[in-house]
């Protein structure tokens, strides 16, 4: 086994490869840019190196500087973890040239499923089953637009070298084909440095099954069952789970041999997953990840294996540790993806200073895989996952129900996070049914993005605020007393609050058992009354519970006041009236980003008349593109910024008159 492992990549895939290197008793070097001097993976692990500045291309896609860590750390592994260049045959080879082990597939399994072309052509003759589609070597933006009408819409284009879902785009007609192609071209470029596209018949409304695959050097070849991955949004994977509810047992029998079919074709060695697109009893191969899935903790709950272990066995020239026969699955397992992110802006990623971050506790059950805590910061140039939640049960129920008291659970402050959204996600009746499609966004994502009922929540942060006023010993006089005190009347505290541009008037009409200090409070919201019952301060938020037995976490800043209750989340401000300041500012006709970011795209000019909704500039952050749309109908007054431009937070970008 090894003695020294270096971890290329960062994040909560780096401290989870570092949980079972430890374990091993393997020593564990990390690897950072400067983004990331400070973050959690370089702080869990036994010693780090920095690998140059943040932008990923200058440090984590650079093989020059991961590999002169490794030789300063006297490493003789490398795990790529995901992302980044665990798929980069070059990297692989550089590895090998250094007499550095690379944890992960040999060379030509990396470059035959690195172009997603030549991978279903070859898998094809293979007789595994693919979608009809493009994978030609005329890349011109005229020969893919010929192709794709002769293939007929709605079709899907895909970067022909890269994977994650980073650079899709469906298209329903012809009217958007050319702006969808540029756009793919670009981050196909940027993500994976290839910017050869495929194009494929596009099936509305299939299920993302996938296989998990294992190999070793001494030919053998299994399968660790299977998970289904169709809750998705921009085509990367918000909930997982395994294994996939009601497939017939056949189709599943058929879908583990094609897997296998796969890896033996390639002659696979390590981790590697197939993915396919199942529609009825018919599903089709649509790539092969050669790395670990950012979704392995659900196989290994419910096989009871460590999959970073395998992987590092193998890469040592250890057999694999079962055969076939001796894998067993048990159970369900269920695991969604935190991260920062806001669904009521689609999705758009938030960076940014954690101020608080709290996972669940790991209860029976309950399993964290997380990447950031308290006090971090989110940078602006990486993927936005923070980390992950999985629970298992002995059926799917069980682990469903598990898994939404956990997600209940979670507290964040200072970002946007999707923890409100996947709550309201896993109690959808349809995703509880199981099998739905990856069309799960479309069809029930409005119902999903509805607001819950902000009154017990106005409730909670108005009797939270008065007893943060109620250090009431330390005043002078009666006369200095903040207790709403009323003459032969019970004390009444009035808490005016705003929620976006939605006001609310609280009235806290009595505490029991001391004043506002005291262990419950009777609080007034319009015409509902809310009992509510103190339990604890649990700093830096107060704990309370309400009438109906919820749990609700309270942080009482200045000015401001965050709610945390059955999975959502509320940030109110006190109304002083300068709302009207942010309204009015609303309305002189600049346009800003919403994260910082580069500017990738001009599409219109100074002087130019321009739609409600015509797309003006695209931002990328985050590893995903976002178009600063014309908010209405205008003329292009000014434009601040050109491509190539660094962006931050808030610039403004353009005017409209």
């Amino acid at each position: 086994m090894f003695q020294k492992l270096l971890i290329a990549n960062r994040g909560e895939i780096a401290c989870r490869v570092a949980r079972t290197a430890r374990r091993l008793g393997i020593r564990v070097a990390a690897v950072y840019s400067e983004a990331d001097e400070h973050a959690l993976h370089v702080r869990e692990a036994d010693e780090a190196w920095s690998i140059g500045p943040g932008p990923a291309a200058e440090s984590y896609l650079n093989i020059e500087r991961v590999l002169d860590a490794a030789r300063k750390a006297r490493a003789d592994a490398i795990h790529p973890g995901y992302g980044f260049l665990s798929e980069n045959a070059r990297f692989a080879e550089a590895c090998e040239a250094a007499d550095i082990v690379f944890v992960g597939p040999p060379v030509a399994a990396i470059e035959a499923m690195g172009s997603k072309s030549a991978a279903k052509e070859r898998m094809s003759r293979a007789g595994v089953p693919v979608l009809p589609g493009y994978h030609g070597d005329e890349q011109t933006l005229e020969e893919l637009a010929r192709h794709a009408q002769r293939l007929g819409f709605p079709l899907i284009i895909k970067p022909s070298g890269g994977g994650g879902g980073k650079g899709m785009h469906i298209v329903n007609d012809a009217s958007g084909l050319a702006e969808a192609l540029a756009s793919a071209k670009r981050l196909a470029a940027a993500a994976f440095k290839d910017e050869r596209l495929l194009l494929e018949r596009y099936l509305p409304a299939p299920r993302h099954v996938e296989v998990q695959v294992f190999g070793d050097r001494q030919g053998s070849i299994v399968h660790l069952f299977d998970r289904d991955c169709s809750i998705q949004r921009r085509h990367q994977k918000l909930i997982e789970e395994a294994p996939a509810p009601n497939v017939d047992p056949d189709v599943r029998e058929r879908l583990h041999a094609a897997a296998c079919t796969v890896a033996r074709e390639v002659g696979y060695v390590g981790a590697g997953t197939v993915e396919f697109l199942l529609d009825g009893r018919d599903f089709y191969f649509m790539e092969m990840n050669t790395r670990l899935q950012v979704e392995h903790p659900v196989t290994e709950q419910i096989t009871g294996l460590d999959l970073v272990e395998w992987q590092l066995r193998v890469a040592a020239g250890e057999p694999l540790p079962l055969p076939q026969s001796g894998i067993r699955a048990s159970g369900h397992a269920i695991e969604v993806r935190l991260c920062a992110e806001d669904p009521a802006k689609d999705f758009v990623p938030s960076a940014g200073k954690v101020d608080l971050l709290w996972w669940p506790k790991r209860e029976a059950g309950v399993r964290v895989d997380r990447g950031f805590e308290s006090g971090d910061t989110v940078p602006a140039l990486y993927d936005s996952l923070l980390g992950k939640i999985i629970a298992t049960g002995s059926s799917r129920d069980e682990a469903l129900d598990r898994l939404i008291g956990a997600v209940e659970e979670v507290v964040v402050a200072g970002i946007a996070t999707n923890a409100s959204w996947l709550a309201r996600a896993l109690r959808e009746p349809a995703f509880r049914a199981g099998g739905v499609s990856t069309a799960f966004l479309q069809n029930y994502g409005q119902r999903i993005s509805q607001p819950a009922d902000p009154l017990p929540a106005v409730a909670l942060a108005a009797a939270a605020y008065v007893r943060e006023l109620s250090p009431n010993s330390a005043k002078a006089s009666p006369w200095e007393l903040n207790d709403g005190f009323r003459m032969g009347q019970p004390s009444r505290f009035r808490v005016p609050l705003l929620l976006g541009v939605r006001a609310f008037d609280a009235q806290v009409v009595a505490f029991e058992g001391g004043g506002f200090a005291g262990t419950s409070a009777l609080v007034e919201v319009g015409r509902e009354r809310f009992r509510l019952f103190w339990d604890e301060d649990a700093s830096p938020t107060q704990r309370w519970r309400d009438g109906a037995g919820a749990v609700a976490n309270v942080w009482v800043k200045p000015q401001e006041v965050l709610v945390w209750r059955q999975g959502e989340a509320f940030s109110f401000r006190l109304d002083d009236g300068t709302q009207f300041e942010a309204a009015a500012a609303g309305h002189r006709g600049g346009l800003t980003t919403p994260l910082p970011g580069v500017v990738v795209s001009v599409a219109v000019k100074e002087g130019d008349d321009v739609t409600a909704g015509q797309t003006l500039l695209v931002i990328e952050a985050m590893k995903m593109e976002h178009a600063i749309k014309a908010p209405k109908a205008g003329k292009v007054r000014a434009l601040r910024h050109r491509v190539g431009d660094r962006v931050r937070e808030g610039s403004t970008l353009a005017e409209i008159d």
